[in-house]
């Protein structure tokens, strides 16, 4: 297998010379998709500022000082939790490719509910990038058609340099993907939640439903929210110029389960 093909994670039944067949294919025929550039981050236009989220040490630090005020603070227990990234194919060839789903399989959160109810409760949540699971079998299957195939290691490990390398996220420059409230309305069950997203050194708010349950004895939070890479100063990987790609919006899915918190370290993510 050459190396222009190697980690493209084309379909199972396609080979690397059947597959540069079709896309020279594309290009005779007239394909008029203009070429992409290699990618390039950050982009053009868009400044890094450093992220003003605490970094996971002096996160769990504030919440043991809050465990100590009236209210209650739930420790994220990621074993009972889930967050999951959804990647999607894109251009015109991308019936070749395959959709991606990223797990994070430990995480930091907490969250702080004061007496006064959710309107002036505290989100924060912290996981590294660089930790990421990369199409897990199970996670795959449960997704259905659309994510259909297992992916073998050497798939996985050119999805993760094509997503997570140098010269797309910058997981091992940028690590920590972080999220925190900046306010909260409505009632529980459900929540409309304004949130700061810390991702590649930049910061972008959101507002997005979030269903809540198992109050006060547990926490259940249950929501996603959609972001483009491109407003974090990311370019989404291509390949063939552009014939296949990586989409700009990614989805981001959380399922978070927690306990109270009554001041037990614990290790940072």
């Amino acid at each position: 297998m050459s190396a222009r093909c190697r980690g493209l994670a084309i379909g199972p039944a396609m080979t690397c010379r059947g597959w540069l067949l079709v896309l020279a294919t594309a290009v005779l025929g007239g394909c008029t998709t203009a070429p992409v550039p290699p990618a390039e981050s950050p982009v053009p236009g868009v400044a890094a500022a450093p992220s003003t989220t605490p970094a996971p040490a002096d996160l769990e630090s504030g919440y043991l000082r809050l465990a100590g005020e009236p209210g209650t603070v739930y420790r994220l227990d990621p074993a009972r939790s889930q967050v999951r990234i959804l990647a999607f194919r894109a251009g015109p060839a991308a019936r070749f490719g395959h959709n991606h789903v990223l797990t994070s399989p430990g995480f930091q959160g907490f969250v702080h509910v004061p007496p006064g109810g959710a309107a002036l409760a505290r989100i924060d949540l912290v996981f590294r990038l660089d930790a990421l699971a990369i199409d897990e079998a199970s996670q795959r299957a449960a997704l259905g058609a659309a994510f259909a195939g297992v992916m073998d290691d050497e798939a996985k490990r050119g999805t993760r340099e094509h997503l997570l390398g140098e010269d797309n996220l910058q997981a091992e420059r940028f690590p920590f993907v972080t999220v925190r409230s900046v306010a909260i309305a409505g009632e529980a069950p459900v929540l409309a939640a304004r949130v700061l997203v810390g991702l590649h050194g930049v910061e972008r708010e959101f507002t997005l439903p979030v269903r809540i349950g198992g109050l006060p004895g547990t926490l259940r939070a249950r929501g996603s929210l959609v972001l483009r890479q491109s407003d974090f100063g990311v370019k989404s990987y291509s390949a063939f110029g552009g014939l296949i790609s990586v989409a700009d919006e990614v989805v981001v899915e959380f399922d978070l389960l927690g306990e109270p918190f009554h001041g037990s370290p614990t290790s940072p993510p």
